[in-house]
């Protein structure tokens, strides 16, 4: 088992499989590094990939202070895990919270970041929504450190957005919501109130998006309701960007449509690396509808 060392002195467990340009894959709220079987099964044949357990999720620590859990901390710790397995540059993929901490480590580390995909990156996001997204955070954190993850997991896992992956792969969501079931309980809430319920909104960052030069791939499900707006946001925001909506799909992405996932993140990764993923031609005018002249 291999651990990386923090630079506030957290031990997170990461796994390595394949050799080329690196990947590292960020996972979501609800996954842990088991989350992207899919994906290191299919991009380690070109690529050295990378997955890890955030702080929070065993077998990496779990922090007793919420101070030790925060979107900025969950950026670094993408950047903590790539030093200690010596690479220098990645192309970096997360889902959901995963994706947040993805875009972060772009800002705060461009240099380190060779392209992100951000899929289902929005919860929380929503000016609109976002005093309606902190509470139900907070009862999410309530009841996994009351009721204990097994007694909770079901109930998490058919989410308005989860039940899509249940409705296409029982098998599969079910392997999701028992896995889900065996978190640790006061890693799971202490995740929720330190980095779900304190990050910034994406539009808050809308200058720092504006001014950023790396290539993004944004992913969102056309059934995840919450993400949808945010990912129209960043795809008009980040010059860089792409945009790719997957229909009668939820939040769940990379397993729910694992072969539309990869297929798409193969592409984008291979567009970037021949210097094709340019900035948007500046004749695509948003407020033209036709040219007339």
């Amino acid at each position: 088992m291999s651990f990386a060392k923090t630079s506030d002195g957290i031990n997170l467990f990461y796994e390595r499989v394949g050799s080329g340009t690196p990947i590292i894959f960020v996972h979501e709220f609800g996954g842990s590094h088991w989350s992207w079987e899919p994906q290191l099964n299919f991009f380690a044949r070109r690529h050295q990939c990378f997955t890890f357990a955030a702080r929070g999720y065993p077998p990496s620590d779990i922090p007793a202070s919420i101070d030790a859990y925060s979107q900025g901390r969950a950026a670094d710790d993408i950047i903590d895990v790539l030093n200690a397995a010596g690479i220098d540059k990645a192309h970096v993929v997360g889902l959901s919270m995963g994706g947040f901490a993805s875009l972060h480590a772009a800002l705060r580390y461009p240099k380190r970041v060779l392209s992100v995909v951000a899929a289902g990156a929005g919860y929380g996001a929503e000016k609109i929504h976002e005093d309606y997204f902190r509470g139900v955070s907070a009862q999410v954190a309530d009841n996994f450190e009351k009721r204990g993850a097994k007694a909770f997991a079901p109930v998490y896992a058919e989410g308005a957005s989860r039940v899509q992956f249940q409705e296409k792969d029982p098998r599969g969501w079910r392997l999701f919501a028992d896995r889900l079931a065996k978190h640790d309980a006061q890693g799971a809430a202490n995740t929720m109130r330190g980095v779900q319920m304190r990050r910034p909104s994406l539009y808050d960052l809308k200058a720092e998006f504006r001014a950023m030069q790396t290539p993004v791939l944004v992913m969102v499900g056309d059934e995840d309701d919450h993400c949808l707006q945010p990912g129209l946001f960043l795809k008009r925001t980040i010059s860089r960007s792409g945009l790719a909506v997957f229909p009668k799909t939820g939040h769940t992405l990379n397993l729910e449509e694992p072969e539309l996932f990869n297929r798409h993140v193969a592409e984008f990764i291979a567009q970037v690396e021949a210097g094709r993923w340019a900035q948007r031609d500046p004749r695509a005018d948003p407020a033209q509808v036709m040219r007339t002249g």
